[in-house]
């Protein structure tokens, strides 16, 4: 399978319905919007259907180890869980079939075992398809191949004899593997020959040598070749080099020994590695360059290797195509050789195609975008199927890369593959299409308390899902709506953002989640924290060693926060000794050392911020002479401005004493006198060891400069300013920065901006000239300059129509850069005008989809945020039914929409509906108002029942119709069955009645029975909910158990039932037999068949005998035995396990009544012999043979105990039979009896302790028993275990023996 990366799902959040037409294209493209995240949250998953999704494959390229199993990965998800199934070489692959593949559990994961099996005939191509109800996803086509590592072919090398000077080559020619082999040349005694400029090893094995020189000459240049799958290592036979120095070779110029020629071509493909290798001849040894001809070699990707004679360029660009050259010289002269590179590319992803979560009615769009050289061809698949060839489809519009779904419905989920290949690959990846309907969720966890520090960002999070999309709103203190605005954020996620948390905003948020189908809401809390702070920083300490060094850290915390103080050495522990105190906001160290040097932080931390600070401390030598005091320097002195330019000056000074601590920089500060006097802004920093700076300066500023340094103690004063030096006005460089435009009233335009400051003024004079005109209207600028504001105002504007505006700059000596074009909208006033074409479409009794035609973005005359629905209920159409004033409804559908859905109507009603558009002034005039109904429903309960009895074997039911008919009452159903003392419900019955009939007696009831009953009333859409009683028949006393919870309605029969249709319904009703269709059902097994019996108690006639192998998928088998309460089943499989059931049929009644399914193994077939262990004569036989036996073990116990031999070891010392095993010395017993015919031990015996035998093993023959210990006689030579006439056991244990029982078996049993 491939690997797919589950991008976020998208979908339209606007379902706007609109003809099919060639904009239609760019109409829904334009309505696509952010997407639909399927959250990982498990509970939200498990009732989530999905299509299958691809987790896990196997590459492309599969080259296995013929030693080990062949595994290849497939693994999906998706709700339900796949089923998956297997392709190779384009055809089905049963992995049943084949005993030797197995396919693990739960995944597609195939597992071959191939030890023992020709690995080749596993080789070839593999696909993976998952599979469930909503789709079919495919894996990558997975070649597999087997590793190869040939033997070298057989060659006699030849000796190369070379004068001193020349070049040579010594080829290697490793054999073909897969995948192809290492090659390095070694010694006889496996050490590497040295590769050097003069001595290298080309790409493809072979040994150069650009000259060589008498130390050249050896037996033993050995190729190897290492396979590395296999781990193998072979060698080519030695080669033989003889260096002449009797003729050296003169010095010359380089020539090329690989490449030959002057020119050559080689392509890469895009993403890979490119290898080029140039080897070069020559005495002396040539040097290599490399150079791209009309560009440069990227040096971020390049690598030259092989002592420059390899250049090697990774991930290969298109870029990177074009000319090489690749040079040789030494001193005598050089050569070159072109390599033209062309680059191509297999198909790569631009866009791979993300999954889509739709809505019913909702728009998706599916993007494959590739690219590739040369350009390749796309090809889609709906479940594993060619489009082209899929079931149409009128949704769907295949363009290119491109697929579009159009007003998705239920049901239409599915997978789509997109396929895009040239010659040098393909790509393939899956996206499902998911349509889902589900109302809002919030996966935010409820009354969360988020604490934030005050000043700081703060993160209310709202997680939601729903299809369609959510939409998100925030309540403060359940009263506060939260909009988007200058100090809060309201984030696609759902998520609240406050920019800069304050006290204030501490307090309860709720955020809604709503959609179509519901709304949910979650509260949240936020705290607000005061920081901490450190008020009192440690100080710099100078401690004579012997001494004690104190550090103070006084802090102060949020009182609701657990501070927690921390000293740290030298960013690290303090060290663990007594002599380290630390206080509440103090640090002692007692008797300091040398090695107490160093600085201390005291870093204090709460659970939201933390706060540090450090200082150092220097342990001096206690002597009488005075210690070495470390002070931070003098101010430096002398200030003096040289160099002067309009744009820059140069400032030197003079260093101040340093007080023993080198200076380590000057922190330079400047005045504006002009601007802001008094004022010193930090302005450059220069190293300690300099005393000048070159400083940049501003246009229209009076400088004056000062100096501080600083040391490791800390800044020095600051200098004495230098003089001033003033630069002269120009134009300014920048124009005001956030630019806005918006409307306080219908008819202005209010332009604001951020004024600059005086030394951003650059001059005198300072204005902004402020441009606007109507955006779209070909209409000049208008222009207005404004000084000291940072607004200007624009009346007699259209109503909320844009504009563009620009903001400059201007002074006295010029204007600023021109400035950019924002875009702001002129005030906004209400709607003018109400929606048209208001139709309304009635989905069911209770939802209704209300369509009107948009109201003019002319018309509405500001930014349209939505239409308010308002509807009421008017009456019922039910002539009894009470008209009451119904209060007026409304919903709002944000943004610009056509259509949207009122849901929770009444059935069986007239409703009066209108509408208006809305913009951030309020809202425009109703709509014609519209009427329309609403069909019928199912009604509600019934609105009492009560249960009588007149006599011990019926009762009588009465009843009073629905408070809330919603629709035209049709009759009522009535549903009863019986209740026994465990509380186990029987076999229910129904009943139908009129609309008019309210009373209902049931005859031929069981007396003292408990009875429970369901009542319903229905209309022509259907039954509404059950109204239920339990009642007991007694003696003159009938107990009725209502189980009806009020407001909820009753709950339905715990088990189906069938309809009987009656019309006109009976006064009385006589009750078929309750209880049980069937009893007990017994099963046995003879010569003949299963015979199968049960008890009866129903009228139908059709009584079947239906039975099934045991985990078979065929169908029933029916036998038909009516009138009989048993039957034999002939023809049975012997050694088989059948399911069987007996079933009740009646044509006149769709009631089907069944036995449990009873499982009957029937035995394999047994001997066809007789079994003479059950024969009079050999049963007293056996009983004289074992009191004969008994009466020799006696007599030999006898005579064992008085010293001598008994009569079997007398034979046996006499004759030494070769095949008697002698006697044990160590426990006194024979060795095991050797059967004549070939010479193999016994085995012992497998009878039970107790001496009986198994009913299904007492006919086997003896070897059946023959795996215990090992057969053995006793002192007297008598046989006490059993004997085995077979060399081996049947190896299936279980199965019976066809052969004849053998007396020893019976007498086996007997002893």
């Amino acid at each position: 399978m491939w690997s797919l990366i589950m991008a976020p799902p998208i979908r339209d959040k606007n379902r706007k319905c609109v003809p099919g037409s060639g904009a239609l294209l760019l109409l829904l493209l334009s309505h696509l919007t952010s997407a639909l995240e399927v959250p990982l949250d498990p509970k939200v998953l498990e009732g989530l259907p999905q299509p299958p999704t691809i987790t896990l494959q196997s590459p492309k390229d599969y080259i296995f180890d013929p030693r080990e199993n062949i595994i290849i990965h497939c693994e999906a998800k998706g709700k339900p869980h796949p089923s998956f199934s297997w392709t190779r070489n384009g055809t089905h692959f049963d992995v049943e079939k084949d005993s030797k593949v197995v396919m693990k559990p739960g995944s597609g994961t195939l597992v071959i075992d191939i030890s023992g099996e020709k690995a080749e005939a596993y080789e070839g191509t593999y696909q993976c398809t998952a599979h469930n109800e909503h789709g079919t996803a495919l894996s990558n086509k997975i070649i597999i191949r087997q590793s190869r590592s040939p033997l070298w072919s057989k060659e006699r090398n030849e000796a190369f004899t070379v004068q001193k000077g020349a070049p040579l080559v010594l080829q290697c020619r490793p054999p073909a593997g897969l995948p192809p082999p290492v090659i390095f040349w070694m010694d006889n005694n496996f050490q590497k020959l040295p590769l050097d400029k003069r001595v290298s090893q080309a790409r493809n094995g072979d040994l150069y040598f650009a000259n060589v020189v008498p130390e050249d000459s050896r037996p033993d240049y050995i190729c190897y070749a290492r396979f590395p799958h296999t781990q193998t290592i072979q060698q080519k036979q030695p080669i033989s080099v003889a260096v002449l120095e009797n003729n050296p070779g003169q010095e010359h110029s380089p020539g090329l020994m690989l490449p030959q020629g002057a020119f050559s071509h080689k392509m890469v493909l895009r993403g890979e590695t490119l290898e080029l290798e140039c080897i070069a001849e020559g005495l002396p040894t040539p040097d290599i360059t490399w150079e791209k001809e009309g560009g440069e070699l990227p040096t971020n990707r390049l690598a030259l290797q092989n002592f420059q004679k390899t250049l090697r360029i990774s991930d290969v660009t298109d870029s990177d195509a074009g000319r090489y050259r690749c040079s040789a010289s030494n001193r005598l002269g050089s050569t070159h050789h072109i390599i033209n590179v062309t680059v191509k590319a297999a198909p790569y992803w631009v866009s791979a195609p993300r999954n889509l979560i739709l809505a019913p009615n909702e728009t998706g769009i599916l993007t494959c975008r590739v690219n590739g050289q040369p350009k390749p061809k796309i090809r889609w698949f709906v479940n594993g199927v060619p489009v082209e060839n899929a079931p149409e489809d009128r949704s769907r519009k295949v363009d290119d890369d491109t697929v579009i779904l159009s007003n998705v419905q239920s049901g239409t989920s599915a997978v789509y593959q997109c396929n895009a290949s040239n010659e040098f690959g393909y790509l393939l990846a899956n996206a499902f299409v998911n349509v889902l309907a589900e109302p809002p969720r919030v996966l935010t966890p409820p009354n969360l308390v988020y604490q934030v520090i005050s000043n700081n960002l703060a993160l209310l999070h709202c997680a939601s899902f729903g299809s369609p999309i959510p939409t998100i709103t925030w309540f403060k203190d359940s009263q506060i709506s939260i909009k988007n605005g200058e100090h809060y954020v309201i984030h696609e996620n759902g998520t609240l953002e406050i920019h800069v948390a304050q006290p204030l905003n501490s307090g309860k948020y709720t955020c809604i989640a709503t959609n179509n189908l519901g709304i949910r809401e979650n509260h949240v809390f936020l705290e607000v924290k005061e920081p901490t702070r450190i008020l009192k920083q440690p100080e710099y300490r100078v401690v004579q060693r012997g001494m004690s060094a104190l550090f103070e850290c006084k802090v102060k915390h949020d009182p609701s926060l657990i501070p927690t103080m921390t000293w740290l050495k030298d960013n690290g522990e303090l060290p663990d000794h007594e002599r380290f105190l630390v206080g509440a906001d103090t640090l002692t160290i007692s008797d300091v050392t040398d090695g107490d040097e160093g600085t201390y932080t005291c870093m204090m931390n709460t659970s939201l911020d933390m706060d540090s600070a450090s200082a150092m401390l220097t342990v001096v030598e206690a002597t009488p002479t005075p210690a070495i005091v470390y002070e931070r320097p003098d101010p430096p002195t002398e200030l003096v401005l040289s160099d002067q330019t309009e744009k820059s000056v140069r400032l030197t000074w003079v260093h101040g004493d340093e007080h023993n601590s080198p200076t380590q920089k000057f922190l330079i500060q400047f005045e504006d006198l002009l601007h802001q006097p008094g004022v010193w802004v930090n302005m450059t920093e220069v190293a300690g060891t300099v005393s000048t700076a070159q400083l940049s300066l501003s246009p229209y500023v009076y400088y004056a400069f000062r100096v501080l340094a600083m040391n490791r103690i800390g800044y020095s004063e600051p200098s004495q300013p230098s003089n001033q030096y003033r630069t002269s006005p120009a134009a300014p460089e920048e124009n005001p920065a956030d630019v806005q435009g918006r409307g306080t009233m219908p008819s202005n335009l209010v332009i604001t901006w951020t004024q600059l400051t005086g030394f951003q003024s650059n001059g005198p004079g300072l204005e902004y000239k402020v441009q606007w005109r109507q955006k779209d209207v070909d209409e000049d600028w208008s222009s207005k300059n404004a000084a000291n504001v940072s607004e200007l105002v624009v009346p007699g504007t259209p109503t909320y129509v844009p504009y563009e505006i620009k903001v400059q700059a201007v002074n006295d000596y010029g204007e600023g850069p021109q400035p950019y074009t924002v875009i702001g909208y002129s005030g906004e006033d209400l709607p003018l005008s109400a929606p048209e074409s208001v139709q309304v479409m009635i989905h069911n009794s209770t939802v209704a989809e209300v369509h009107w035609e948009p109201v003019p973005f002319s018309l509405v005359r500001g930014r349209l945020l939505g239409y308010k629905v308002s509807y009421r209920r008017e009456h019922g159409l039910n002539k009894a039914e009470e008209q009451g004033e119904q209060p007026e409804q409304s919903l709002t559908f944000p943004g610009n929409r056509s259509e949207g859905r009122l849901p929770g109507l009444q059935p069986y009603s007239v409703y009066n509906i209108s509408i208006r558009v809305l913009n951030n002034k309020g809202e425009g005039p109703a709509s014609q108002s519209k009427t329309f109904e609403t069909p019928e429903g199912v009604p509600g309960p019934p609105s009492f029942l009560n249960v009588e009895t007149p006599s011990l074997e019926s009762v009588t039911l009465q009843w009073g119709p629905p408070l809330q008919n919603n629709g035209r009452l049709v009759g009522y159903t009535l549903k009863y069955q019986p209740v026994n003392d465990t509380n186990e419900l029987g076999p229910p019955q129904l009943a139908e009645f009129l609309a008019n009939q309210t009373t209902f007696t049931l005859e031929n009831l069981n007396s003292s029975m408990r009875y429970k009953f369901y009542l319903s009333a229905k209309t022509i859409k259907g039954s509404g909910p059950f109204l239920t009683e339990e009642a007991v028949t007694v003696v003159n006393t009938f107990l009725t158990q209502p189980t009806v919870v009020p407001g909820k309605g009753p709950t339905a029969p715990p088990h189906p039932t069938s309809p009987i249709t009656q019309s006109p319904p009976p006064l009385s009703h006589n009750a078929p037999p309750l209880g049980p269709a069937f009893g007990t059902v017994n099963t046995s097994v003879s010569e003949e068949g299963a015979v199968i019996s049960w008890d009866y108690f129903g009228r139908h006639k059709n009584v079947y005998v239906e039975y099934i192998v045991e985990n078979s998928k065929d169908d029933w088998k029916k036998e038909l035995v009516n009138g009989s309460h048993w039957y034999m089943i002939k023809g049975l499989k012997p050694g088989t396990s059948y399911r069987v059931r007996v079933v009740a049929r009646d044509p006149t009644d769709p009631t089907v009544h069944s036995t449990d399914e009873v499982l009957v193994a029937v035995p394999a077939a047994a001997s066809r012999q007789v079994d003479i262990a059950t024969q009079g004569w050999f049963i007293g036989l056996m009983c004289a043979i074992a009191l004969l036996i008994l009466v020799l073990l006696i007599v030999c116990f006898i005579k064992r105990n008085k010293g001598g031999k008994y009569p079997v070891k007398e034979k046996e010392d006499a004759h030494q039979d070769p095949e008697i095993q002698p006697m044990k010395e160590d426990d006194g017993t024979f060795g095991e009896y050797s059967d004549t015919e070939d010479h193999k031990p016994l085995k012992g015996s497998r009878t039970p302790s107790n001496g009986t035998v198994r009913r299904d093993e007492s006919d086997d023959s003896l070897v059946d028993y023959g795996e215990g210990g090992d057969g053995q006689f006793n002192e007297d030579g008598s046989f006490i275990g059993q004997y085995s006439g077979k060399k081996e056991k049947d190896t299936h244990e279980g199965n019976e023996s066809s052969e004849a029982p053998s007396p020893v078996n019976a007498m086996n049993s007997f002893v």
